[in-house]
This record gives structure tokens, C-alpha cells and sequence, in this order.
């Protein structure tokens, strides 16, 4: 039985009920971009996702490499932070060896990321998500889940309308394109919007949400990882469809309590709510792969001190000063190390960053071969409560404008 359908033109905006053939591009407009699904009208919650954010904005800045693979990382000894959809097409993933790339792709363009440039967009791609609903929730510095129900119903206009709108004005503003999964929950949201990139707009309804992710392999649930699929793969659960047959207290027996959480989604539920306090964790942080594997306290610290310079100069632009430090240390074996530490008061200042992480660098050295080392400002706060005046300082300071 067909069911009739809502189209929605992604490009003019053009609504169309009781549809029962979608038809292969808008009727007023001639845009090919359309999308039908029976809920659409009904549908609220959204999940916004940037397409190969860091390489789309450089590519935005540098429209010379428009058409040229372009891969976001560190040194041929660093890693791929993200690389374009041209890049993706060699066998090019984030989180590659640099060096393995380069062999995949080897006239992709490397270039390191701008990390103040890509937080700085990121902040004015969420301004304009608020425009659409104040209901945002920032998981990263690349997308955020939405609730428009609140805002559809004050506008009188579906949320599928306000997500095209909303999509466009990304794009034109910013110059960078996004995907969006719109669904009846978050989960279901995540799955949609990694459907159909890049610039793409997937549908999972309440209806019809089984069917979709039925057949996709366990790896598409949200928080499912490599190294989990593997475990799951060796009992014999492939597929999604495979967990609602599964023993739920065998799995919990096996894997904890997150298992439940496992089952929950497979059978398409979630009951998490949007929610506009829980942005994402802010951190601030910088990091070098060594042209050379380094062993000592000096020939780390050589490397180190920059990176809290650039640390302090990011806090500062940003008004934010850190309560916490985390160092990371990454072995020639690829072993990474991280360490946290505590601040007695907040602080922005980059003497200050490093001498905390001084003591934490010297305890982890043990002659190993390191190859990166990292600092990231962590439990940020706002840079009226940094560096607070010494008591003593301000004492001897008072003792001597009187003595003048």
C-alpha cells in the first residue's frame, strides 16, 4: 500500500501534500534536489553535520584547490585530521598515517589545520542554527542536534522547511555545505544525516525506521566503534537486525550496561532529549608530530613551549582561560599517553601552562622514542577569573607607594 507523501523542495522551498509520485525534480522551481517521506510535515529532531568541515573551509579560502584532493593534517609523520570527498575517492581516510595517504593520493595538497579559523566558523554556523531554534546541541565543532518542534509551531512551518532554509544559508554564509538527517529521534537523526553526503537530506520516520536500519551493519549505530564491531562480528551479530534477536543479558554479561543502550537503538528508540545546555566539551589545544623521534625532557620541551604559546594566544582571542591542562605523548609504536592535571587558579598565561605540565612531562619520560607531544586547556572559564593577583605582590606593592 502506498502511503502519501510530502515533497519538499530543498532549494525554493516548495511544499506539496498527498503527493503519490514524487516525480524527479520540483514542479515550480525544476531544482532535482527534492525530498518526500510520508512524516515529513511531523518530524522535528535533526542532526547537522559539516561535510569534510576543516577541508571544505580551507578550500572556501583557497579556491585554487577546489578541484584538487586536499588533506587536512599534520606531517608526513602526523596523521589525517580530515581530507575532501576528491581525496576519499583514493582510499584516503581521517585518522591515517599521513605518510599512508600520500601514497594512496600522492598529488593531494597537505595542509595544517587552522584551528582558531575553524572554531571561528563554527561559531557562526551555530548563530545561524539559533536562528532556526534556540534548541541546539553542539556535539563538536561540526555538527549539533536540533529541536524545531518549539520553533515549527511558532512559525507555523514544518521543520523540514526551516532545515532546507537553514542548509542554504550555511552554505552561502559560510561557504561550506552541510547534511542533515531529520527523524523522530536522535540516534535516528545521527544514522540519516551520514546517509546521503555530501549536501545531502535523508528522512527516517517513525514508520519505516526499522526497515532502514535493519540492514545496515552494527557499525552505523551511533557509539559503535571498530574495535566493537569486531567483538560483535565474532558472535556472529552483523547487522542491526541481528541485535533484536540477540540475548540482551548476554550482551550486558559481556559488555556492561552500554549494552542495553546497544539493543535500545537497534530497535530504532531513544529517548534523550535535545538539549541546548549540554554543548559540547570546549577545549583548546595544539600539537607537533617531530620530524624525528625525540627521548629527552629538552628535546620535548623544545617542542612543548611553542605549542602553550599557541595555547595562551587561542585562550586569549577567545576570552577563556583554563582550569585543567591534559598532555598527550605519542610513542614511535603509536602508544598515546595522556595525562591531566589540575590548575590551582585558571589561567591563559603560556609560562604558566607550561610550568604546570613540566612535572607531568618529566614523570612520563622513560627513554621510550616519543613522536608527538600535545597540551590542551581544558575545564575552560572566562578570563576574568585567570591569573589572579599574588596577595604578597600586591602587599610589597602597597608598602612601597607608601614609602614614596
Amino acid at each position: 500500500m502506498l502511503h502519501p507523501l510530502t515533497r519538499l523542495c530543498r532549494d525554493c522551498g516548495r511544499l506539496d501534500d498527498d503527493v503519490t509520485d514524487p516525480g524527479a525534480v520540483c514542479p515550480g522551481c525544476g531544482s532535482a534536489r527534492v525530498i518526500a517521506h510520508p512524516e515529513l510535515r511531523s518530524l522535528s529532531i535533526a542532526h547537522v553535520d559539516c561535510d569534510a568541515y576543516y577541508a571544505s573551509v580551507e578550500k572556501r579560502d583557497r579556491p585554487e584547490l577546489a578541484d584538487q584532493p586536499l588533506i587536512v593534517g599534520g606531517s608526513e609523520r602526523g596523521v589525517v585530521t580530515t581530507c575532501c570527498y576528491i581525496a576519499r575517492q583514493y582510499g584516503v581516510r581521517s585518522a591515517m598515517p599521513t605518510s599512508r595517504a600520500l601514497q594512496l593520493c600522492p598529488h593531494a595538497v597537505v595542509l595544517r589545520p587552522d584551528m582558531e579559523k575553524y572554531q571561528r566558523e563554527s561559531r557562526r554556523i551555530k548563530d545561524l542554527m539559533r536562528v532556526a531554534t534556540p534548541i541546539v546541541e553542539a556535539v563538536s565543532i561540526d555538527e549539533a542536534y536540533l529541536d524545531l518542534s518549539a520553533a515549527a509551531a511558532e512559525r507555523n512551518e514544518p521543520p523540514a522547511r526551516s532545515l532546507a532554509r537553514l542548509s542554504l544559508q550555511i552554505e552561502r554564509k559560510i561557504g561550506v555545505t552541510v547534511s542533515i538527517g531529520l527523524a523522530p529521534n536522535k540516534m535516528l537523526a545521527k544514522i540519516a544525516s551520514d546517509m546521503g553526503k555530501p549536501r545531502g537530506f535523508s528522512v527516517i520516520g517513525n514508520a519505516d525506521a526499522l526497515d532502514v536500519i535493519g540492514p545496515m551493519k552494527i557499525s552505523a549505530i551511533p557509539g559503535v566503534g571498530p574495535v566493537m564491531s569486531r567483538k560483535l562480528e565474532e558472535l556472529g551479530l552483523l547487522l542491526v537486525s541481528d541485535l533484536w534477536t540477540a540475548s540482551e543479558s548476554d550482551l550486558i554479561h559481556r559488555f556492561g550496561l552500554w549494552a542495553r543502550r546497544l539493543v535500545t537503538f537497534a530497535r530504532a528508540q531513544d529517548e534523550r532529549k535535545v538539549s541546548a545546555s549540554r554543548g559540547a566539551s570546549v577545549t583548546i589545544g595544539a600539537e607537533t608530530t617531530f620530524n624525528a623521534d625525540l627521548r629527552t625532557f629538552a628535546q620535548i620541551d623544545v617542542e612543548l613551549r611553542p605549542l602553550c604559546e599557541t595555547v595562551a594566544r587561542r585562550l586569549s582571542k577567545s576570552g577563556l582561560a583554563a582550569s585543567g591542562l591534559t598532555l598527550k605523548l605519542r610513542r614511535a609504536d603509536r602508544r598515546t599517553i595522556t595525562r591531566a592535571c589540575r590548575l590551582r587558579d585558571p589561567t591563559a598565561q603560556a609560562e604558566l601552562i607550561l610550568k604546570a605540565v613540566h612535572p607531568v612531562l618529566a614523570a612520563e619520560l622513560d627513554g621510550q622514542p616519543y613522536r608527538l607531544v600535545g597540551v590542551t586547556a581544558t575545564r575552560l572559564v572566562s578570563d576574568r577569573l585567570a591569573d589572579p593577583p599574588d596577595l604578597f605582590a600586591s602587599i610589597r606593592s602597597k608598602s612601597l607607594a607608601d614609602q614614596d
